[in-house]
């Protein structure tokens, strides 16, 4: 059985050394309401080198190693530098670091995201309507699945709002 990621431990040390980051995936609807479980963290960053420089140390703390690698690889810089996903395995659980999202990087998704505070930080997670855009054009069967959970919790935040 998967044990659940320590997502905001992964997100605090993600924060605190300044890594430019938002939060996509399942765990972007379960920040903004969506009632679901998920067992891992999926972050998209940004490429940009100072930030790649940033993000390094922090997969080197949690001990990031390549979950679909038997060999124990571990991500360096140059992987980090490309657009593709590093589906990782850490001793705070399961961590997904996409460098882009459906061909859109951080720097593209930056506008549809929206910022949240928790536990004293400040971060990004993928707004409601975008990540069911993403969901949608994924088709997976997992993720058209959950399309009707995201899509309620979309009109209820919107019917809230117009009270």
């Amino acid at each position: 059985m998967q044990k659940p990621t320590k997502s905001f431990e992964v997100i605090e040390l993600l924060t605190r050394h300044n890594v430019d980051f938002m939060v996509v995936g399942m765990t972007a609807g379960v920040l903004q309401g969506a009632p679901a479980v998920t067992f891992d963290l999926d972050i998209l960053y940004s490429r940009a080198p100072e930030n790649v420089d940033r993000l390094f140390p922090v997969l080197e703390q949690i001990d990031a190693v390549f979950r679909t690698d038997s060999r124990g690889l571990r991500p360096s810089k140059s992987h980090l530098a490309t657009a593709g996903h590093k589906l990782l395995d850490t001793t705070l659980g399961i961590v997904d670091v996409l460098g882009s999202v459906r061909d859109s990087s951080y720097e593209e998704l930056l506008p549809d995201t929206i910022e949240l505070e928790a536990e004293g930080m400040k971060f990004r997670v993928l707004g409601l309507e975008r990540l069911i855009e993403v969901k949608r054009l994924a088709g997976r069967p997992k993720d058209l699945a959950v399309l009707p959970l995201l899509e309620a919790t979309l009109a209820r935040a919107r019917s809230s709002k117009q009270r």
